[in-house]
């Protein structure tokens, strides 16, 4: 059994392309450049290198995506490796390594892709979201009532949890949505 599953983040290192097959499939391709962290051997400094990773999405997903994705913006992207070689008419052996896309995660909003300094985080709908909640009063406990007597062996009822806080509704609209 081998296992074919990649997961990378960063950004895009220019605007998808999107085509279609002679069949009428969808294409669409991106590069992503991926930091890797090592240290200078003549310095002894960690220093960024860059690695930079081609995908491609294929279907009714590719031209949705290729609305909402553009040099810059930041993505996560899960999918699994795809090794391609062919000839070229020049008789030059050629191959390429890239990732098939199954799932993308704007991690950038289409505002901060355009302006790369603004470093407010992008919403991320369907995620878990923490929520502020405002403090609580204590709440109050009521008092025995007087024809109940306090028992032995038996307590004050146990206190209430304060009321759940909702979490702010989202502005999410359809056109928003790239699937």
């Amino acid at each position: 059994m081998s296992i074919n599953r990649v997961n990378i983040s960063g950004n895009l290192t220019r605007d998808p392309e999107l085509r279609s097959t002679g069949g009428g499939t969808q294409v669409l391709s991106f590069g992503v450049a991926v930091n890797d962290r090592r240290r200078n051997q003549q310095t002894g400094e960690w220093e960024d290198v860059p690695n930079f990773v081609d995908c491609v999405v294929f279907g009714a997903r590719a031209e949705p995506l290729s609305r909402y994705l553009s040099k810059g913006s930041k993505v996560a992207i899960e999918g699994k490796l795809r090794y391609s070689s062919w000839e070229t008419k020049e008789g030059q052996r050629r191959s390429k390594l890239e990732v098939v896309v199954d799932e993308v995660e704007f991690l950038s909003s289409r505002n901060q892709a355009a302006a790369p300094q603004q470093t407010a985080p992008a919403p991320q709908y369907g995620a878990p979201q923490q929520v502020q909640q405002a403090p609580y009063a204590a709440a109050p406990q009521p008092a025995a009532p007087a024809q109940y007597p306090a028992q032995p062996g038996y307590s004050a009822p146990a206190p209430v949890a304060p009321p759940v806080s909702t979490p702010p509704a989202a502005d999410v609209y359809d056109e928003d949505i790239p699937f």
